[in-house]
């Protein structure tokens, strides 16, 4: 018996998304009706694109914070690499097309004119690590605060990805904020 898993099923809906638009698309843009005006499974398409175009810049932008915090705290790599590639498989998940995040920066990266494109404006990142991590996990909860914000536009498959997108952010709030700061030992906080 083969078993599919949520990754599968979540490319395959998108394919057939896509698929779905544009042959709409191609019929209704020869046909007499409308006179130029966009039929409502374009209108639909076009919102969702623009929808998910905004969800993946979200996303970049906090992969954008998660670097300036790993270039500025190298220390706290070893905690927050694994929360960064979660937010860059996200960012995948929420995009167009499926086109991939930018890689982490490393420290000597933090500078180069592809980062500062990411981001409108470099992130300040405070020098005292757990200030770095409070304001890392305050980004995070407004991400997830702007994919719950968008779940009432958004089409119904896409409203399922963003709530586990926004679930995922809660909890890596949590993980930033309670779990300790990156100084303690193994163990917490007692």
């Amino acid at each position: 018996m083969t078993t599919v898993n949520r990754r599968v099923l979540l490319a395959a809906g998108a394919a057939g998304t896509a698929g779905a638009a544009a042959a709409l698309a191609g019929c209704a843009s020869g046909g007499e009706q409308g006179a130029g005006r966009p039929s409502a499974a374009e209108r639909a398409a076009r919102a969702e694109a623009a929808l998910r175009t905004r969800s993946a810049a979200t996303g970049r932008t906090l992969l954008a914070r998660y670097d300036a915090v790993l270039a500025a705290h190298p220390a706290l790599a070893g905690r927050l690499r694994p929360l960064r590639a979660a937010v860059a498989a996200h960012v995948t998940a929420l995009g167009e097309g499926g086109s991939a995040p930018a890689p982490p920066a490393s420290p000597s990266a933090s500078a180069s004119p592809s980062a500062s494109a990411s981001a409108a404006a470099p992130a300040r990142v405070p020098a005292d690590p757990d200030a770095a991590l409070r304001e890392l996990a305050a980004a995070v909860r407004a991400t997830a605060d702007t994919h719950t914000a968008a779940l009432d536009t958004a089409p119904p498959e896409y409203a399922r990805l963003l709530a586990s997108v926004a679930a995922a952010g809660a909890a890596q709030t949590f993980l930033l904020t309670e779990a300790g700061t990156g100084t303690e030992t193994e163990g917490g906080r007692g």
